[in-house]
């Protein structure tokens, strides 16, 4: 399945049935009057955050969506049927935008939570019948209302995914490798950059039933928040994450000549330009691959860290070895990031 995070629609509430300028000509009823009813109500239009859902590919085929008009008044004193409301589905963290030229495009909401609902577009209201309309001097009016139009809107909708722990790193640091140890996720891993070109969602189970949800943020390099690489179309999905998992590895197999420390600086600066606050989340920082690392180089990578004040945990996500560790501690800043 294609992963597609923003999406552009245009949704089109029903409009409301018309009311009935009717008379009846019945048998036993000798002077008649007025029966006709009102026209229905039309159908809304109604965004609802689906937990099952993991991308707005449904959208981009596409970007029309109109609700059922309400039926027409009848006579006899029938009521037009209503319209039938439509039902739009969208992930859970999912922003929807307005998305009107010349005007703001302002946040209409933000459904965070499974089962929240949004009413988009309200559908029109069904014109009065003209039983509405007789009165003691006016006994057969002809007079009947028309339905008011349905509300129509464009919108932007944005997915940010929704996850306890976001992956940051380099390509090729083994991001996509600790995921897929740590949780039924199966990303492609490769050994080339941009192996992984959509996030990719795991959840964690540790023991005692605790579990939280990983995301794993591809294409994040120098640049990364004026769109070099993917940056710019996925560092929005690490807004949302509790705690972030910073990667670096020092073996550099498939690259150019870089250091931990400098890759650790390169990606803190791209989140900070991007969003200030990103910088102020908990960070994990971990090396990577010291199953192919020498212990020297290992012991001066941690003391490069050491004099930033920085803790440096150490790991193999191909071999297991330190993995434990590392979950224990995203769990321990968890547990905090949740109370609060």
């Amino acid at each position: 399945m294609q992963f597609i995070d923003e999406a552009i629609i245009h949704v089109k509430a029903g409009d409301g049935g018309n009311g009935s300028a009717a008379f009846r000509r019945e048998d036993g009823v000798p002077h008649g009057g007025p029966s006709g009813g009102d026209g229905g109500r039309g159908g809304s239009v109604i965004l609802v955050a689906d937990k099952h859902l993991a991308s707005l590919l449904d959208f981009k085929y596409r970007r029309h969506y109109k609700a059922e008009r309400g039926e027409d008044g009848r006579g006899k004193d029938q009521y037009g049927a209503a319209g039938e409301d439509l039902v739009l589905k969208v992930p859970v963290g999912t922003m929807i935008y307005r998305d009107e030229p010349g005007e703001p495009n302002d946040l209409i909401a933000d459904l965070s939570e499974a089962g929240q609902t949004l009413v988009l577009a309200k559908g029109g209201t069904g014109g009065r019948g003209n039983i509405h309309f007789k009165t003691p001097w006016n006994q057969a009016p002809t007079k009947a209302e028309p339905g008011t139009p349905g509300q129509e809107i464009n919108v932007r909708l944005e997915l940010k995914l929704l996850a306890d722990v976001g992956l940051l790193g380099f390509p090729n640091v083994g991001k996509s490798t600790f995921i897929s140890h740590v949780s039924r996720a199966r990303p492609k891993i490769a050994n080339y950059p941009f192996t992984t070109l959509v996030p990719n969602l795991g959840v964690v189970k540790l023991s005692d039933e605790r579990q939280f949800v990983v995301a794993d943020i591809p294409g994040l390099i120098e640049g990364a928040s004026e769109g070099a690489g993917l940056g710019l179309q996925f560092l929005r999905h690490v807004e949302r994450c509790r705690v972030l998992l910073h990667i670096v590895e020092s073996t550099f197999m498939t690259g150019p000549e870089r250091s931990p420390i400098e890759d650790f600086d390169v990606i803190n600066a791209e989140l900070e330009r991007y969003a200030p606050a990103l910088v102020t989340k908990p960070q994990v920082v971990v090396l990577n691959k010291v199953d192919a690392t020498e212990p020297e180089k290992i012991d001066a990578i941690k003391q490069a860290f050491a004099d930033r004040n920085v803790e440096l945990l150490t790991m193999s996500a191909a071999t297991g070895e330190g993995i434990a560790q590392v979950l224990e501690r995203l769990w321990s800043h968890l547990v905090v990031a949740r109370s609060g």
